[in-house]
């Protein structure tokens, strides 16, 4: 058994969204390869058949904790049949690791790849039949640890963001140059000095706040979730003060999309039609399906009227196509 760290867990609920009285909820730790103690919460159905059953590992969005958006997926998808689990990334949340709020390509898939671990050996799955969700950061991080996590049979990537390409090129890729790339490197170099010679590092800054009446669009849409009653959360990054400034360094230079033409296991991405962030699902879906011999599994579904947040709760319209991952993970994971 693999030594975990000790964790202080909240017992109480403490989610945005309601408590269901359809399914049995408990909190519940795993450690990654790192030797970080992952906290999590667990959803089982109440009505379930005497038999093992199907799971689902949901984590995002990227800076969010598990009591806002992944755990209102993960209980809702146990109503409808499937064990879930919503967890907590490395440095974030009620999980282990320190530096805090640091972010890392390599061990956030890790992470899902622990979260598939502790699915695989829970007395009440099958392990043949695991799937993972991935909102927001989190769904291209669903998509590189389905491309090399061969026990994952089915794959949502939902209102997704590539995390590497923009802090690679900006938003909208209008910070695709080397000379834009060189700058942001050489003020990363900087902040590195700044915060050992400060003996802490420095914060980004979460979601804007005061907002300025000039805002962009989305940058309203992450207020109107994570600074209103809507959707914050004292754990969560985006509601209060934000990743380390140095936080995302290693994104820069480490593209994680590289291989998902050649996922050969079942994959849904959706988006809302008028996110700002759909050029990163249409392109995933169209650099995973390019030479690919595995495309009769693959969908990009994309949803009218919605915008990004719309896939974090709903966005009071019923954005989240339930009805449609439930048929999707019931095909799949069959």
């Amino acid at each position: 058994m693999m030594k975990k760290e000790e964790l202080n867990l909240t017992q109480e609920w403490d989610k945005t969204f309601p408590k269901s009285d359809k399914v049995i909820h408990d909190k519940v730790v795993f450690v990654n390869r790192y030797g970080i103690t992952l906290a999590a919460d667990l959803y089982v159905p109440k009505e379930k058949e005497d038999k093992k059953l199907p799971a689902i590992a949901v984590c995002g969005p990227f800076g969010a904790v598990k009591e806002q958006c992944s755990g209102l997926y993960a209980q809702t998808m146990a109503e409808r049949g499937f064990l879930t689990i919503a967890f907590d990334p490395s440095f974030t949340g009620e999980s282990g690791g320190n530096v805090r709020y640091m972010a890392s390509p390599d061990i956030n898939t890790e992470d899902f790849m622990a979260a598939v671990d502790f699915l695989s050996l829970n007395d009440q799955v099958d392990p043949e039949r695991i799937g993972i969700l991935g909102i927001c950061g989190w769904g291209g991080m669903a998509l590189n640890t389905a491309s090399l996590d061969t026990r994952i049979k089915a794959t949502v990537a939902s209102t997704m963001y590539d995390m590497t390409r923009v802090n690679a090129k900006g938003y909208f890729d209008s910070e695709d140059s080397e000379e834009a790339r060189y700058e942001k490197r050489k003020a990363m170099c900087a902040q590195r000095i700044s915060d050992l010679k400060a003996g802490e590092y420095k914060l980004g800054g979460g979601v804007v706040d005061p907002l300025p009446e000039d805002a962009p669009f989305f940058v309203k849409d992450y207020y109107s979730y994570y600074k209103t009653d809507r959707g914050y959360h004292a754990r969560s990054l985006n509601s209060n003060g934000g990743w380390n400034v140095i936080g995302c360094e290693s994104f820069i230079n480490q593209p994680i999309l590289q291989y998902t033409n050649e996922i050969r296991s079942a994959v849904l991405i959706m988006h809302g039609e008028k996110a700002h962030s759909c050029y990163f699902g249409k392109e995933a879906y169209a650099a995973m399906i390019k030479d690919s011999k595995y495309t009769d599994n693959k969908e990009l579904l994309i949803l009218p009227d919605a915008v990004h947040t719309d896939l974090y709760d709903g966005g009071g319209k019923d954005a989240i196509p339930f009805d449609r991952l439930e048929s999707f993970y019931k095909e799949y994971l069959s």
